[in-house]
Parts: C-alpha cells; sequence; structure tokens
C-alpha cells in the first residue's frame, strides 16, 4: 500500500431501538433495527465506491449487531462472511448498562468511575491494540465495532479528538510512515 491509502475502514455498526432510545448497550446483545440495516447497507455501498475498493476482507466485533453489519458489508462487497475479533468488543458500560444516556452522565459524569465499567483508559488501549493489528496483518480490511470503542481507539492511535461517531459512520484509518491519521468517508 502506499503512503496514505487508508488501511482500514472503521465502521459502527448499524441503529438499535436502544441507540434509538438513547440508552447504553456496552455488551449487552441488542439487535439491529430496520433502520440499522438500511445503515450497513448504506454504508456497504459507499465503501464499494470507496479506495482501496476492492476491499480484502471484513472483520467484527463480537456482538450479534456488529456482526449483523459486517455481515450485510460483506454480503455487498461480495467477500466472505467476516472474521469476528475479540479486541473490538464494545466497552463494558458497567451499572450504565441499560440506562439512559441522561441518566447515566447524571449518576457518573463523563461516564468516568461507573461501577463495574471498563476504565475509558483501557477500552483505548484495548481497542488502539486490536486496530493496530488488524492494520498490519489485514490492511485494505473493514472492521465493524462500536462508537466509544472505535472513538477511544482512534484518539488513542491519532493523538487526536474524535468526535462521537454515528451509527453507521465510516471512518478510514491511514498510515504515513509511522503515523496512523482518520477520516469520516462520506
Amino acid at each position: 500500500m502506499t503512503a496514505g491509502t487508508p488501511v482500514l475502514a472503521l465502521v459502527r455498526h448499524g441503529e438499535t431501538d436502544w441507540n434509538r432510545a438513547r440508552r447504553i448497550q456496552g455488551r449487552t446483545e441488542v439487535p439491529l433495527n430496520a433502520t440499522g440495516r438500511a445503515q450497513a447497507l448504506s454504508a456497504a455501498e459507499l465503501l464499494s465506491s470507496s479506495a482501496p475498493a476492492p476491499w480484502a476482507s471484513v472483520h467484527a466485533s463480537p456482538l450479534g449487531r456488529a456482526i449483523e453489519t459486517a455481515d450485510i458489508i460483506a454480503d455487498h462487497l461480495g467477500l466472505n462472511a467476516p472474521g469476528i475479533n475479540g479486541g473490538l468488543w464494545e466497552r463494558d458500560f458497567g451499572e450504565a448498562e441499560g440506562l439512559l444516556v441522561a441518566e447515566s452522565e447524571a449518576r457518573w459524569p463523563g461516564l468516568r468511575d461507573v461501577p463495574a465499567a471498563e476504565r475509558i483508559e483501557d477500552v483505548a488501549q484495548r481497542s488502539a491494540d486490536a486496530i493496530r493489528e488488524l492494520s498490519q496483518t489485514h490492511p485494505g480490511s473493514v472492521a465493524v465495532a462500536h462508537g466509544a470503542m472505535l472513538r477511544a481507539g482512534l484518539a488513542l492511535l491519532t493523538g487526536s479528538d474524535v468526535p462521537r461517531i454515528l451509527n453507521g459512520e465510516i471512518w478510514l484509518l491511514r498510515l504515513d510512515g509511522s503515523d496512523y491519521s482518520a477520516m469520516k468517508l462520506g
């Protein structure tokens, strides 16, 4: 791959009913809704027209909403079923899982110090490690995961703040020399 070529496309899974309600999912299994399936197809269509098309492979978090999104993308791109990558798990939000975002933020500002939750610093490191490994072992691939872990990992890898990643949104990760950069696609 040449410098500046995307080494990974990172996709947040499509919408679930809990996303729509602004409820924290974390590692709770919540399936895609119809909007989420449409977002996955839109992401696949955008990826099919973006460099480095054709994409090499698709990888997903072990959670069902990410796997279903990745299945839709892989099918549309004519690729094998997605590989499951345990490093792409969403953050374990502990006692905040299932609560509305506003309620959780009121109890635990910044979602820090949530009882039984994975520390955001640990999420960032785990995410960055998984993304870095995928970029080295499967360059030119698509990885489907979760908003909090993608945002934390991208921020750590690039040294830049990353805004909230929306359902179905795609971020391209590039490697220039030894430095990563990321930008939203579309």
